[in-house]
């Protein structure tokens, strides 16, 4: 049986025993305006979340 001459470093030990690949988050629409939202976050938009109101976001005006 073959012995391994030096040690396997951390690093490419990690390496091989990924077994996962990266996904992108689930993303849906807000009910609301209808942005695009991550699931379970505020969205960045108009600041509700579930149809309630959770961050009272401020109106910017150009003169």
């Amino acid at each position: 049986m073959a012995h391994p001459k030096r040690k396997t470093s951390k690093q490419r030990k990690h390496k091989r025993r990924t077994h996962y690949k990266a996904s992108l988050p689930t993303l849906a629409k807000c009910s609301n305006c209808g942005a695009t939202v991550q699931y379970h976050h505020v969205c960045p938009e108009c600041g509700y979340y579930r149809g309630k109101l959770a961050i009272s976001k401020e109106t910017v005006e150009i003169n």
